[in-house]
């Protein structure tokens, strides 16, 4: 409720301010003695024509954020939490098709679901947890329209798995009180243009579904790291995924955008040199560049990862401990747990913003925008909602993540990973046959 009474003073917030700067214009220029009766007949004679139109502007954005945080909080959300199977035998290509199952733009049919109801593609949070070196999977859904699926999805590629709704989410032992703890928090994200894919689980050989022995499970470099967590530590993943739609204004989008597939097909066409319509055939031809092995292999890999299903993605993690027990020694190895899927010349995850400043004297000399900005992200993690701190740069906006992208970075880990702290379903659960004797009594 307090978020929509936000997003509701924010709505007015625009054309109040500008009432009240208008009003000291008019009184200052009073009393400078200049008459401007002339010019404010004139403006209230054509404000059916441009009062409209200024407030459209003013209070579109804010009026989006409201319809949206209603239509979200109208859908609920839920923290399943997933016990693994003792015995997975499969790739990343399962939760693969997980994701692409359960990628729902949820588009809206006409303008008032749009504009009034709010209605837009749901999102899905996949989180791993260290809880002081106990290692957990989650997903985070919204309860209404997609629980069901992401459940039957999940149960049709790991028949072993145990889907656990938390009763109170694990976010809630972090309360807002920043002086019984010490956290810091990152947002991750692709280094180059979001075309480029990263390393996936099929770089990685997984594809061609080598010996069990013989397996290197990309999930594992972080699992391992967030195992070595101290009992008093607290390690949060959260890969937030929205849906990747058409943007246009039924969509509430004042401009039109074109797909992620549009984008990189025009990538493709720059790095040939190809012009279409530009020249003929054997001109065209003639003029293509030459290609070598690694540059055919990036055009391959940006030809697969656009034919499949997209989500608009951000990546933030925390660092959580009581206080005088923070360990900066955790950090790197920990930022250094998602380079395993940088690939040189292609892309990679780095870190896109912090919550600390380079020179705290220069940005922060009294601690406190740091200490609201670690409040505001520890808000934003438990709400699954994220807000991209570069206003100026972008850097970490949201950036296309395709299904293979995603289930690399969380799947359900194979018989390989052997990490310590990471806990398996003690056997498979079986159903008895359906063709047992009753006895009659």
């Amino acid at each position: 409720m307090k978020d929509l009474l936000d997003n509701i003073f924010g709505i007015f917030a625009g054309p109040f301010f500008v009432l009240f700067g208008g009003v000291v214009i008019y009184f200052t220029l009073s009393l400078l003695g200049y008459d401007i009766k002339p010019i404010l007949s004139f403006a209230i004679a054509l404000s059916p024509i441009w009062l409209p139109v200024a407030l459209f502007y003013l209070t579109f954005e804010k009026w989006m954020e409201y319809v949206h945080k209603k239509f979200s909080i109208s859908t609920g959300r839920t923290t399943l939490r997933l016990h693994l199977p003792q015995e997975v035998f499969k790739s990343p290509e399962a939760m693969e098709s997980v994701i692409a199952q359960i990628h729902n733009v949820n588009s809206p049919d006409n303008l008032w679901q749009t504009y009034i109801d709010g209605k837009r593609p749901l999102g899905y949070s996949f989180e791993l947890v260290s809880y002081g070196g106990d290692v957990r999977f989650y997903v985070n859904v919204p309860t209404k329209k997609t629980r069901n699926a992401v459940e039957a999805q999940l149960y049709a590629q790991y028949p072993g798995i145990e889907i656990v709704e938390e009763a109170v989410d694990y976010t809630a032992e972090i309360t807002a009180d920043l002086d019984k703890y010490e956290m810091m928090a990152f947002h991750m994200g692709k280094k180059e243009d979001e075309v480029f894919p990263i390393k996936t689980w099929i770089d990685f050989g997984l594809d061609k579904m080598p010996k069990e022995e013989e397996k290197f499970d990309p999930i594992s470099t972080m699992l391992e790291q967030l195992s070595t967590a101290a009992p008093h530590e607290r390690i949060w993943v959260q890969i937030l995924a929205l849906p990747h739609a058409k943007k246009n204004f039924k969509s509430g989008s004042l401009t039109t955008q074109s797909t992620w597939e549009g984008k990189v097909k025009k990538k493709i066409d720059e790095m040939l040199m190809r012009d279409v319509g530009r020249a003929t055939d054997d001109d065209e031809t003639a003029a293509m560049p030459r290609l070598t092995t690694g540059e055919r292999d990036v055009i391959t890999a940006m030809e697969r990862n656009a034919g499949k299903y997209a989500y608009e993605t951000a990546i933030r993690w925390m660092y959580i401990t009581k206080p005088g027990k923070f360990n900066g020694d955790f950090i790197g190895p920990m930022i250094r747990s998602f380079s395993i899927y940088d690939i040189i010349g292609r892309n990679g995850i780095g870190v896109r913003w912090r919550t600390d400043f380079d020179y705290n004297w220069f940005s922060d000399f009294s601690g406190r925008r740091k200490k609201q900005l670690k409040k505001e992200e520890l808000m934003a993690y438990k709400k699954r909602e994220y807000d991209h701190r570069d206003k100026k740069g972008g850097a970490d906006k949201r950036k296309i993540f395709s299904s293979e992208e995603l289930a690399t970075m969380f799947h359900v880990p194979g018989q390989t990973v052997a990490t310590p702290g990471l806990a398996r379903v003690p056997s498979a659960k079986r159903e008895a046959p359906p063709n047992l004797p009753i006895k009659q009594s």
